[in-house]
């Protein structure tokens, strides 16, 4: 039977864009299953009585020059948003919606290149329209589904299961019960689900 990685993702996380270009490749080097779990970090953030990385002025300034390295290892495009922080609600809906609909890593994939690869604003539904059908997705569906309670009421399932197993940050990922976060830790996913680490 296949593994599965369980992913915590965060739209407004850039360690979750660059996370994201990688993790497939990870899995598909195993015969491991990924599952895109979006969820809302402001709120772990605000449950855990923790500040967002870039509120902090000298680790805002180290975490961009990180960003613009792993960028280049991973050899992805990194563009600074136009808007930061940002309001992930509506691209987390529609990202569960997607996934309802059966194409949750592409509408995953869409939304972080647009934010953290193109630098637009994904708050705004236009912009997420533009992507989804860039990408080959039906917008349209997609926005519809998001409207439906089963949507929202995914999201905040998604948000509390993170907040029970000790999530922190994004992105998380989750082999069984090993927890792992962060891209830089995607190497030890890979090896633990390779067997050749113990979780």
């Amino acid at each position: 039977m296949s593994q599965t990685i369980e992913f915590f993702w965060e739209p407004g996380s850039p360690y979750t864009y660059l996370a994201g270009t990688q993790i497939e490749k990870v899995a598909a080097a195993t015969g491991a299953k990924v599952v895109w779990k979006p969820f809302l970090l402001g709120k772990v953030f605000e449950n855990r009585g923790m500040k967002m990385p870039a509120s902090i002025p000298a680790k805002a300034s180290y975490m961009f020059k990180d960003l613009a390295r792993w960028a280049q290892i991973y050899q992805v495009p990194l563009t600074m948003p136009t808007v930061f922080p940002i309001s992930s609600l509506i691209a987390s809906r529609a990202a569960i919606a997607a996934s309802q609909l059966g194409f949750e890593a592409a509408a995953a994939k869409a939304i972080l290149q647009t934010y953290w690869g193109e630098g637009l604003d994904i708050s705004q539904p236009e912009v997420l329209s533009a992507a989804f059908t860039k990408a080959g997705l039906d917008a349209a569906a997609i926005f519809a589904r998001a409207q439906e309670q089963s949507v929202k009421d995914q999201l905040k399932e998604n948000t509390e299961e993170a907040l029970k197993r000790g999530v922190f940050g994004a992105p998380t990922m989750f082999v069984g019960d090993a927890m792992f976060w962060g891209n830089d830790r995607l190497e030890q996913v890979g090896l633990v689900l390779a067997g050749k680490i113990k979780a």
